[in-house]
């Protein structure tokens, strides 16, 4: 401002910025103030009303650069120094300007989503435990059967109990899963359909020995239990039964694994539309094209190679069948393990999660494959 604009009296009885000037010791009372010149700037300075600006000592000079802003001889408001005044700590290390070039971000390296090196070995241990006792005894691969089933109910009972409060019963699903297995091997499918109803008869009764509340939901998901895990298990023991039953077995396990693998690896590699997003994120449509050639190379390799009587395009068919069940059934588990707000049924198989995370695909597909090979070629 110019000095002229701060050398204005205030009205008589005003108060300025240090109170009123009257009675102050040393100075005139406010009626004895001369005019003119003898109402000099520093006086003015100290009498007119100052606006309420923000305490800053940096323009101010301090306390006392109130009252002698004006003083001559003073540092002006452009010449203050700075030299009292604590340096922000935001100025002490300044941002980068706008403008100023940012390092490039390093590429991330696309994640395969799981420990794939114990995925692999725990594949392998299963597949050579597999082939021998399918190739050795086949009473032995029943039994192998027979356990799987077992440990996969056990998953799905537990995670059923401990997500939703859901007991079923698993003392008389395991008892009849296993029997389930048996009587589909030795008594063909009408002993699959018979241990079924037992199964689930006894599911029934069992648990009735526990009080009312909750009946329903438990028998019903013990039923679905006994339905979703041995009696779709049973198709293998069917297939086993036949002739050159190793090999229709071995052909069921090798258009799953490879209608997964190619799934899974092209999916990864070249996935970028979401297949159904709601039920499980990660499965993309080019995975599901990845898994029908896979699966539809290895099915014309089979039925040529494996299947007696088989022809190669029995195999394309049979590969495209094995593609959609086995994603279905994928799709499926995955709506399950959602509802249930989980990611795995299990530990039990390092890098691939619990048994039935690695039924999931294997299910379905049993009952699709026993058909079709019955169409083409005979159940014997």
């Amino acid at each position: 401002m110019s000095d002229s604009s701060w050398a204005v009296p205030p009205p008589v009885g005003q108060a300025g910025y240090w109170g009123s000037t009257e009675g102050r010791p040393g100075r005139p009372a406010q009626g004895d103030a001369p005019a003119g010149p003898a109402y000099d700037a520093p006086e003015a300075q100290r009498t007119r009303p100052m606006p309420l600006v923000p305490d800053v000592r940096a323009y101010g000079g301090g306390q006392d650069g109130v009252r002698g802003a004006a003083r001559p001889g003073g540092p002006s408001l452009r010449d203050q120094t700075f030299q009292d005044r604590p340096v922000p700590a935001e100025t002490q290390n300044p941002e980068p300007m706008p403008d100023a070039p940012h390092p490039a971000p390093a590429p991330q390296k696309k994640s395969a989503g799981r420990d794939l090196t114990a995925a692999i070995g725990v594949g392998v241990g299963l597949g050579v435990v597999i082939i021998a006792s399918l190739f050795v005894v086949k009473a032995v691969f029943v039994g192998v059967v027979a356990v799987a089933v077992v440990v996969g109910l056990w998953e799905l009972t537990s995670r059923l109990q401990e997500r939703k409060g859901i007991k079923a019963p698993l003392v008389p699903l395991a008892v009849g899963g296993a029997a389930m297995v048996v009587a589909g091997y030795v008594r063909g499918a009408e002993g699959a359909w018979v241990a079924m109803a037992l199964t689930a008869l006894a599911v029934l009764v069992w648990r009735m020995t526990e009080p009312p509340e909750g009946y329903l939901k438990d028998v019903t998901a013990g039923v679905f239990a006994a339905f979703y895990v041995p009696f779709l298990a049973t198709f293998v023991a069917l297939m086993l039964a036949a002739d050159d039953g190793p090999w229709r077995v071995l052909t069921f396990l090798l258009l799953t694994v490879v209608s997964d693998t190619g799934a899974y690896a092209v999916g990864w590699r070249f996935g970028r539309h979401k297949l159904a997003p709601r039920i499980s994120p990660g499965k993309t449509r080019e995975g599901l094209l990845g898994a029908v050639a896979f699966a539809m190379v290895a099915g014309a390799l089979c039925t040529r190679f494996l299947i007696d009587d088989g022809t190669w395009w029995q195999g394309l068919l049979l590969g495209l069948a094995v593609a959609v069940s086995a994603t279905l059934g994928d799709l499926g588990e995955s709506m399950i393990k959602r509802d249930l707000g989980i990611k795995d049924m299990g530990t039990l198989l390092p890098g691939h999660g619990g048994i039935m995370d690695r039924l999931d695909s294997l299910l379905p597909t049993a009952p699709v494959v026993w058909l079709l090979l019955v169409v083409f070629v005979g159940s014997t």
